[in-house]
């Protein structure tokens, strides 16, 4: 709207070129100016401050809105310009959005699939900006050579704060206790591992709430929701054997401290992790002992979790899922039809297990994932994860009992691995009753988004964030 009507106003080439090289200069020096801005972000969400997260958020949104606007009136000018009779209004316009169109792909893949994995976010925005600046000096100095060269100061306040930013270190918030051995950013995510005095590490992703790995030289349960898999086929009827448990499939590996604690358990039995992001595979490795030394029956597979379980040729004991993180939750792994595919990879015998979020007070994507697991297996099992905001799911192959779980506690053998021991007698005192709703996920309808933005929304207002602490 406010290109057309600026190019109605003033319809010259150098007004366009002037909008062109603001753009630019604007685009550039965004990041640069949001760093402070973010910097107040990550400490707010470190703190849980919400008043701040949202203060920094209205603050980045103006940033980004200005250079967007700018350049979005930069169609209709062109069209403006380059329209000399009625009779070409249509040719014209179909070019000008087909170039729109090829640069809005362009836009939309590039960014994110090449240049921010090479070469970084910041760098990406400046180079899309040295590029608008070079075509509208260009263009400047074909209209008005002496007055284009006024304008050089816009890449001198730039260049120096790039330099300026380039000598600013951002880290992700981190306890007073840790300290931050690697950071990096993947195709997928911003990636941290953060280690304590005593080796202790962890891995977590984006905003640092919540930890989705973590090693330590000589522990391997650290009272929190990984070990919790290790109890779901002990929902089978007892007396249920470990050896009974021959091969897992895990969709969201991280850096592999569920492998880590089935090995310790069920010794060298096949493993598949799938973890779609290959940049926590390379930390895994690097930083968290997921290697062939330390875990030689991991097949770690780097792909989507539904496409990757559907090529696998493999029955399994287990398929465990812990790819539910609110709010970046993969609808497609929630579907009424991608437990009918993880089923048809399961043995008789075979369960599903996944990792759900709730609040205290709001279990309703519990209660959802509760509904769809029943459309296709005949029993659910929920265990609420003491001191998390977690729920673990059990689905079962075969028609079970909640009471087979104390059922099989009673029947292990004392010589088997003291974590399962353990894990068992916490699972039985963390049961909840299973409480299915009226919302089934299916591929065709499946609002996962929405109801997890609803429960974050609710989370805020009721004011429960010190419950994260």
């Amino acid at each position: 709207f406010i290109g057309g009507w600026l190019a109605d106003r003033s319809p010259k080439r150098t007004t366009l070129y002037q909008i062109v090289l603001w753009a630019a200069f604007l685009n550039a020096i965004t990041p640069l100016a949001a760093n402070p801005v973010l910097r107040v972000a990550s400490l707010a969400v470190a703190q849980l401050q919400g008043g701040l997260v949202v203060g920094s958020f209205l603050a980045v949104l103006l940033l980004f809105s200005v250079p967007v606007t700018l350049l979005g009136t930069v169609s209709p000018f062109v069209i403006r310009l380059t329209l000399n009779a009625v009779e070409d209004a249509g040719r014209i316009s179909g070019r000008i959005y087909a170039i729109s169109t090829l640069g809005s792909l362009v836009g939309t893949f590039i960014p994110v699939l090449v240049l921010t994995p090479l070469i970084g976010t910041v760098q990406t925005f400046l180079f899309f900006s040295a590029i608008l600046f070079v075509i509208a000096m260009i263009g400047l100095w074909q209209e008005r050579r002496m007055s284009s060269l006024t304008n050089l100061w816009m890449v001198g306040v730039v260049v120096v704060l790039t330099i300026f930013a380039a000598n600013i270190q951002t880290h992700a918030p981190i306890n007073d206790n840790y300290t931050i051995i690697y950071e990096a950013e993947s195709q997928y995510n911003y990636i941290s591992v953060q280690e304590r005095v005593d080796g202790q590490r962890l891995l977590l992703l984006n905003e640092g709430q919540g930890f989705h790995s973590e090693w330590h030289p000589e522990q391997l349960i650290y009272n929190r929701t990984w070990s919790y898999f290790l109890i779901g086929p002990y929902f089978n009827a007892s007396p249920y054997s470990p050896t009974e448990v021959d091969s897992i499939a895990l969709v969201g590996l991280a850096a592999g401290t569920i492998p880590r604690q089935h090995i310790a358990v069920y010794g060298d039995i096949p493993i598949d992790g799938i973890e779609i992001d290959p940049g926590i595979v390379e930390v895994g490795r690097e930083y968290f002992q997921m290697n062939e030394e330390y875990m030689p029956n991991l097949n770690v597979i780097v792909q989507d979790g539904r496409w990757a379980l559907n090529q696998s040729d493999r029955d399994y004991s287990v398929i465990a899922v812990d790819a539910y993180r609110p709010p970046y939750i993969p609808w497609h792994l929630t579907t009424v039809e991608f437990f009918e595919e993880a089923r048809d990879h399961l043995q008789e015998s075979g369960v599903v297990i996944i990792n759900v979020g709730r609040t205290q007070t709001d279990r309703r994507l519990v209660n959802a994932m509760s509904a769809t697991l029943l459309e296709v297996f005949p029993s659910v099992h929920a265990l609420d994860v003491p001191n998390t905001l977690n729920t673990i799911l059990v689905a079962t192959m075969q028609p079970t009992q909640t009471n087979n779980l104390q059922g099989n506690l009673a029947a292990l053998n004392p010589d088997e691995h003291p974590i399962l021991h353990d894990m068992l007698t916490q699972g039985v005192e963390a049961l909840v009753p299973t409480t299915p709703s009226d919302l089934v996920f299916t591929d065709n309808h499946a609002p996962v988004e929405l109801l997890v933005d609803s429960i974050v929304i609710n989370f805020l207002f009721e004011g429960n964030l010190d419950t994260l602490r």
